[in-house]
């Protein structure tokens, strides 16, 4: 798109449906590849003589690439263009569901979910980078509706994902849930080059490597992933990760607090305490959504004996519901309210689940789950307008990626929590238990939210962030 074409089209209509839409469909790719999978557990288990623990870093090792992924993409699209990074990334998802297709072993298989982890995570930091860019260059309010779109979009192909990734492996097996990727990808490469607008020249001070902080991320990442080796096979625990972890963790702050643009800019997490207790609630949220996503597909097929198709067909009810709460959560002005609604329903959805065993048929253990579907729909997007107005202009792609970052922290204690009800396989009671924890951490944050005071108001939702 040439300069002439873009000023007029953000003359015109700068949110219009060619800016969005590639937008939203990269977006799309890091929510279904998190929970495609979730039906595609079991038969990868099967084949390669996994247990739980094991195909848990299936998903853990997604999550933790993403939690490092996220930000350090979103820093990138801060200094070299948000375009930029979008379309590496997805030349990156390309070759990550090539590589998923020729899977000889579980270690391989982890290797490209890494792969997939980094190659979804320049998307949506990108996206609100570019978002930020369009407002700030027009004058426009924050893009509520925009912003909508894309956390529908998300927030659909995450609900979707169960039921896809579970078609999918019952036509083709498991390994398909990789190779829809190439295509996918490849789509939304074409309509980014074609249809976002060009970056602006960058204008480097000193070096993208100086200024990207690569000791913060290395002590970062080794600290969560010396977290989650000893949280992911608590059976036989690796004592000795827990100091490496509480030392990398450590040094990671006297690091960061030394150093004038750090990864993790704890600074700015203090100066912007709204911010801070944002990203703490999304953690805590995600946690309950994808205890859900992974625990329940894995229940169906393990302790109820239905394939990977039917426990998908059995999130349906779930994923419409997700499509109207995110719906209604982009037309909605104030933030308590959905969040309220969201909590609420995932307390009332883990006694639900209480109510359900192996030998329940498959549209009750539907009906159980389906209220699930609320938080997941009204978080995401809920969250998503709380960070827009909460976060410093200049850092909106930082953000952003550490808004991810805090929900896949959610996303790998799940893993730990499932693995700690269901032992080493699904059963009714660590279902049970699951939900009961369920239940327990959402009442929690229905009693924070109802007095948190840092929830921006609805007026300040419909101004231009200063």
């Amino acid at each position: 798109m040439s300069p002439a074409a873009d000023g007029h089209a953000v003359a015109g209509k700068p949110f219009g449906v060619r800016f969005v839409l590639p937008i939203a469909l990269g977006s799309c790719l890091n929510p279904i590849n998190s929970t495609m999978i979730a039906t595609a557990l079991v038969p990868i288990a099967t084949e390669f003589h996994a247990g739980v623990a094991q195909t848990g870093w299936l998903i853990a090792a997604l999550y933790l690439c993403c939690a490092v992924a996220q930000p350090t993409l979103g820093r990138i699209a801060d200094l070299v263009g948000a375009r930029r990074v979008y379309l590496v990334s997805l030349v990156l998802v390309m070759i990550a569901g090539i590589a998923g297709r020729i899977a000889p072993s579980l270690g391989w298989l982890v290797g490209v979910r890494v792969l997939l982890g980094i190659g979804t995570s320049g998307a949506y930091p990108s996206a609100m980078r570019l978002f930020r860019e369009r407002a700030d260059a027009t004058g426009s309010p924050p893009p509520r509706t925009a912003m909508g779109v894309l956390s529908l979009m998300g927030v659909a192909t995450s609900a979707v994902g169960p039921v896809l990734g579970g078609v999918l492996t019952g036509m083709f097996g498991w390994h398909a849930i990789f190779t829809v990727n190439v295509p996918l990808a490849l789509v939304t490469f074409v309509l980014v080059f074609a249809w976002l607008p060009k970056d602006a020249p960058r204008h480097a001070r000193r070096s993208l490597w100086r200024e990207l902080d690569l000791p913060g991320i290395a002590l970062f990442s080794g600290a969560l992933l010396a977290l989650m080796v000893f949280l992911l096979d608590i059976d036989h625990p690796q004592w000795l990760a827990l100091p490496i972890a509480a030392l990398l963790g450590a040094l990671l702050a006297w690091h960061s607090l030394r150093r004038a643009d750090p990864f993790i800019d704890l600074r700015m997490l203090g100066r912007h305490l709204p911010l801070s207790v944002t990203y703490l609630r999304a953690a805590l949220a995600f946690t309950v959504v994808y205890c859900i996503f992974y625990g329940f597909a894995q229940w169906v097929e393990g302790a109820g004996g239905y394939s990977a198709a039917q426990a998908g067909i059995a999130t349906v009810p779930l994923s419409i519901l997700a499509g109207v709460a995110s719906i209604a959560g982009a037309r909605t002005r104030g933030l308590r309210g959905p969040f309220l609604l969201a909590f609420g329903c995932s307390v009332v959805g883990g006694i639900a689940l209480l109510s359900i065993h192996a030998a329940s048929p498959l549209w009750l253990m539907a009906a159980a789950v389906a209220l699930f579907g609320v938080p997941q729909g009204l978080v995401s997007v809920t969250t998503q307008a709380a960070v827009y107005v909460q976060a410093p202009a200049g850092q909106m792609g930082t953000a952003s990626g550490l808004q991810r970052t805090f929900s896949y922290v959610g996303a790998m204690a799940a893993t730990v929590v499932i693995g700690l009800c269901y032992g080493h396989r699904p059963t009714d009671q660590g279902l049970h238990t699951l939900a009961l924890v369920m239940a327990a951490v959402s009442g929690l944050l229905l009693v924070a939210t109802i007095f948190d005071r840092t929830l921006p108001r609805a007026d300040e939702l419909s101004t231009s962030h200063p």
